[in-house]
Parts: structure tokens; C-alpha cells; sequence
């Protein structure tokens, strides 16, 4: 694999489902500012990452949004990836002329999407214009007023509008409203807070489930009980341990077996894990940023040989306030969680913080965050591809 590490940002659609991801890369050997880096980069990610490892693995079943640069396109290189996986994200800095256009028309007549990024109206856009597929406002950088305007110029033509740097749930609605199509952005992971909210029914006895759960106390005896009191929870933990995800030997029927067989630490995992899938009705992509934020957690603890159980806890419970729709400090006086956890996920302090603060800093593609007790970037990288694997065989196997 090359010297680069790869991310994603998700691309929702009007009903907040995952439709693609944009796919953002880094590495030593290239620099995204240069022309020639960009290209190099394009290039790698397509060899190294998208034909190595494969479009499964870092984006499933969804589309890959792919910046391409006017050397790319010149060169034809979205040729080397099929048709119906792949974005072909025509990047702003790209200079319009026939060549590009003449390029961009045969890619579109054989199949492939084409998107314009950070898109400006101006003359020499027009050719793409009306052959694009979608289109991508910068709505932070343009604001409500410019946004709306350029909307409306584009109403004549063809093309689907994604909303991009989209940071609030507020914004999220008058842009739906306005009629863009997709949506990305930083909102997605952030609580709708609604003032005055209470829990519902469902939401507070899953809350005392999870408190009872955590007690660092808590015994062998007693888990079993509490878990084997909860009809709709003990069939769905046996059902999921004796899913192709764990390949028992032989079947697990009862609480009691299942926490002698995974021990209690998985247990408490694993009841986490349902318990915090019970508590929404949100998209799916919620609990999957959950998963994904508590098992890098876990992934560089053991890269660093630290204790690695509660750092899940503090990468998962990260999530309780988009879950719960509160803001995170209220959401986590639900939990008798310790001071030290509690920290960690408010103000990221001690190595489980660190490893949080290095976990939302590849999600948020800060670069200058994406860093954990000296670890080799490449490693947390790897750390993230592994972790997304781990959440889709999670969420296949809990649905």
C-alpha cells in the first residue's frame, strides 16, 4: 500500500439515507495544492486504494465521489473504474476548454456520472452545465443569499443540486425546501436539539438498561438476569451470537452460556451495542458512526498496548447526542458513567479523550488532529478502514 491514508465523507439524500461518499486522501509523497500532486493523488487513490482494496470495503454498496483534475480527465482515467460506482467530481480548479468538454461528453455518453464541484456560475461552465449530472454548492462558503440565487439560475437545467459544508440541522431544511437533492456535511453527527424534550418510553428503559449495564460493579449473576428479564434484547443478543459474525461451534441458548462463552466484557459490549441501536429511529448512518468511532477508539489503544475496554464505551457513547437529540453534557447525566469517561468524551482528556479527539479529527479529515501517542499516520488509517469493515459486518448481522 502506498504512503497515504484515506477518508470518506458521507452524501445523504433528502431522507438522510446514504446515497455515496466522497472519498478524501493525504499522503507524504504529494501535495493536494499542486496541480501535479492533485493528479499523482487521483492516481494512487485509483491503484493503491480503489483496485486494492475495493470499492466494497471503504464505501459498500454506495458511490464513490472521486476529485478528478484537468490532467485526469485528459487523460481519461475515470476510465479505469466502472461506470456505476464512481462520481466523476470535476474539481473548480479545472481550466474549460474543448478538450475537457469533448472528454467529459464521452465519459457521460458511456455511463459515468459527472459532478461539478464548488460550483460558480460563469460563461465557460455552460457546456459543462448541460452535461452534468449534479452539481455541488458550497453553501458555507456562498451563503443563504447567494445560494438561493444561483438555485434559481440553475432551475432550467437537468441536474440533480448537493448541498456540501451543510453545518446544521436549520440549514439542512430550508435547503430541502429550496429543492437541493443531497446533502453532506458536519450536520448529520450533530444532535437536532429540540428545547424541552423528554425521552420517550423506550429511550429511558434502554437509559436504565445501559446504566445498569456499565456498573462497574455489576456481577456475573446480575447481567444475566437483567439481560434475560428483557424478551426483545436477550433474542436479539442470542440470535446475533450465534450469527456467522461470532461461528460458534455449537448453539448459545441461553444468557448464562452466552456470557460464560464470550465472557463479561463482550457481554456488556455487545448489549451496548443493541441497546444504543434501540434507543432511535434515526438513519442507519447514525449507529454506524457510532460503531466506527468506538472501535477506532478501541484500535488504537491496542496499537498502543493500553486497556482497550472503556475506550469503545467513550468512542461509542460519543454518538448519545445525536441518538438522543440532546445536547452530549445532558445526554451523558443519563449514564452513572465515572468522572474519567465522562471527561474524556466532553473535553477528550486522558489517552481515551486523545484517542477520541485523533478519532472525530479523521471523520472531520483535520489532518492536524489525525494523531495519537507518536502512532504512524499510515496505522490510524488502517485503524479506519478496519473499523468501517467491522460496523458493516456489526449492522449486517443487527438489522
Amino acid at each position: 500500500m502506498a504512503d497515504f491514508i484515506i477518508g470518506r465523507q458521507q452524501i445523504f439524500d433528502h431522507q438522510l439515507n446514504t446515497y455515496a461518499y466522497e472519498l478524501l486522501f493525504r499522503g507524504k509523497d504529494f501535495d493536494l495544492n499542486q496541480q501535479d500532486g492533485a493528479t499523482q493523488a487521483t492516481n494512487q487513490i485509483i491503484t493503491d486504494a480503489l483496485i486494492e482494496l475495493g470499492l466494497n470495503t471503504i464505501v459498500g454498496p454506495h458511490k464513490a465521489f472521486i476529485n478528478f483534475t484537468t490532467q485526469n480527465i485528459l487523460e481519461k482515467t475515470p476510465l479505469h473504474l466502472p461506470k456505476d460506482r464512481i462520481v466523476i467530481e470535476v474539481l473548480e480548479t479545472v481550466k474549460v476548454d474543448a478538450r475537457i468538454v469533448n472528454n467529459l461528453q464521452e465519459l457521460s455518453k458511456l455511463g459515468y456520472t459527472i459532478a461539478l464541484d464548488d460550483f460558480v456560475f460563469g460563461e465557460e461552465w455552460k457546456p459543462l452545465v448541460a452535461l452534468a449530472d449534479i452539481i455541488k454548492l458550497d453553501v458555507l462558503e456562498m451563503g443563504e443569499a447567494r445560494t438561493r440565487e444561483l438555485i434559481q439560475q440553475l432551475k432550467p437545467y437537468n441536474v440533480k443540486l448537493l448541498a456540501e459544508k451543510v453545518e446544521t440541522h436549520e440549514q439542512y431544511q430550508y435547503l430541502l425546501e429550496l429543492g437541493c437533492d443531497y446533502f453532506q456535511g458536519f450536520f448529520f453527527n450533530k444532535p437536532n436539539v429540540v428545547s424541552g424534550k423528554r425521552l420517550t418510553v423506550n429511550q429511558l428503559t434502554a437509559i436504565k438498561l445501559l446504566t445498569t449495564v456499565n456498573d462497574p460493579d455489576v456481577e456475573f449473576s446480575e447481567l444475566s438476569k437483567i439481560v434475560s428479564q428483557d424478551v426483545a434484547l436477550s433474542y436479539k443478543l442470542l440470535h446475533y451470537i450465534n450469527s456467522s459474525f461470532f461461528a460458534v461451534p455449537n448453539k448459545i441458548e441461553t444468557i448464562t452460556h452466552a456470557i460464560t462463552y464470550l465472557g463479561l466484557n463482550e457481554i456488556k459490549r455487545w448489549t451496548n451495542i443493541l441497546t444504543l441501536a434501540s434507543m432511535s429511529n434515526k438513519p442507519l448512518a447514525v449507529m454506524e458512526t457510532a460503531l466506527i468511532r468506538g472501535k477506532m477508539c478501541e484500535q488504537l489503544a491496542r496499537l498502543t498496548n493500553r486497556p482497550y475496554e472503556h475506550f469503545f464505551l467513550v468512542g461509542m457513547l460519543s454518538c448519545l447526542d445525536s441518538v438522543l437529540d440532546m445536547p452530549i453534557d445532558q445526554a451523558l447525566q443519563q449514564l452513572p458513567l465515572t468522572n474519567n469517561l465522562v471527561s474524556a468524551i466532553l473535553h477528550k482528556e486522558g489517552p481515551a479523550g486523545e484517542a477520541l479527539e485523533c478519532v472525530l479529527g479523521y471523520e472531520q479529515w483535520d489532518i492536524s488532529a489525525i494523531v495519537f501517542a507518536n502512532l504512524d499516520p499510515l496505522l490510524i488509517g488502517n485503524a479506519y478502514i478496519e473499523s468501517i469493515n467491522w460496523a458493516k459486518d456489526i449492522l449486517d448481522n443487527i438489522k
